[in-house]
């Protein structure tokens, strides 16, 4: 099965998908409108009312989200893509690299592997059929002990044979799941981004309304931390197929000695597998890390909140101060006033 063909598959749907945001402009208009309404006439009447002048830059957030909503597909989504893509290009490098030269090396592996089997004569004839067979005719059939001889050879070339067979079956088994449980994590976030992207204008959109313009941090970061999620998972596949290449790398050195006799038994290669499968389903705690996938604006507001509190706190506490100390000294004044009074008299 050839993933890579699934993978991009799911990358052409993204694109085939994204023209549908246009059609939740309408509606995101209409949210975003009303929204400016309030949010425009409150500061207004807010200023008139303080007989304050208007400031004006704070009433251009509606307009340029507004701006935003009527150019999503190109001007959020078409830069967002655009700054994302390059991380995405270089991780995928990265795994077509570490692929390429494990591929190599494991052919070189396989060669050499071979050829220290024929070197040595008790294992020659268990990879070779032509050196089983010349150990049949230099024996001969003379009486039934080399009949059950035969016997045990074939028996234990069988045995060989159903051993590699078994380890193959298990680690193409292993690599299946290994590939699907990346295609998984990126059926996953395909999904995840065609929902947050379609429905991305209307989240512009309830933005604009006072009180609710956290929902938009927070849609720009879990549309980056979903986004990130491929490049995660590139990464894990190109550390993991790295390791298998210097384990390799070792084998073939190790391979490399004529005295050297190789075992059958390769099956840490297969933990590798193991895992991987369970490192993909911890890409998306990895890409929270990276960036915040709440978005932040809880913390932030709840500091704010706690600081301004404070500061009324500090405020209230200093004008009691302050009110105390004015009471003494008009107090002391006033009594020296009656004071000079009374010695007048």
């Amino acid at each position: 099965m050839d993933f890579a063909s699934l993978h991009d598959l799911l990358h052409s749907t993204y694109d085939e998908m994204m023209p549908l945001c246009a059609q939740m402009t309408g509606i995101a208009k209409g949210i975003a409108g009303l929204g400016a309404l309030f949010y425009i006439a409150l500061r207004v009447w807010a200023s008139i009312a303080r007989a304050e002048a208007i400031d004006v830059f704070p009433l251009l957030r509606p307009f340029v989200l507004g701006f935003c909503i009527m150019f999503f597909p190109t001007v959020v989504l078409g830069t967002m893509n655009a700054v994302l893509s390059p991380v995405v290009q270089g991780t995928e490098m990265m795994v077509h690299q570490q692929e390429g030269n494990l591929a190599e090396l494991t052919a070189k592996r396989d060669k050499l592997q071979e050829e220290a089997y024929l070197r040595n004569p008790e294992t020659a004839y268990l990879v070779s059929n032509e050196k089983f067979d010349e150990k049949i005719e230099e024996m001969g059939i003379i009486g039934p002990e080399d009949a059950v001889t035969i016997a045990g050879m074939y028996a234990e070339r069988a045995a060989y044979q159903t051993k590699q067979w078994i380890m193959k079956m298990v680690h193409d088994l292993l690599e299946l799941l290994f590939h699907a449980a990346g295609l998984i994590i990126d059926t996953l976030r395909t999904f995840i981004l065609i929902v947050l992207a379609i429905l991305g204008p209307i989240v512009f959109g309830i933005a604009v309304w006072d009180g609710l313009a956290g929902s938009l941090t927070a849609w720009f970061s879990r549309y980056i931390s979903v986004y990130l999620w491929l490049p995660v998972s590139s990464i894990l596949t190109a550390l993991l197929t790295k390791i298998q290449v210097l384990m390799i790398e070792k084998d073939i050195e190790a391979l490399s000695d004529p005295n050297y006799l190789p075992d059958s038994g390769t099956w840490y290669y297969i933990v590798f597998f193991l895992i991987g499968i369970v490192g993909y389903f911890c890409v998306p705690t990895v890409a929270g890390w990276i960036i915040e996938a709440g978005g932040g604006i809880g913390s932030y507001g709840r500091n704010v909140n706690q600081t301004a509190r404070h500061g009324a706190q500090g405020a209230y506490t200093g004008g009691k101060a302050a009110m105390a100390g004015a009471g003494a000294a008009v107090g002391n004044v006033g009594g020296r006033i009656k004071g000079a009074l009374l010695k007048g008299k």
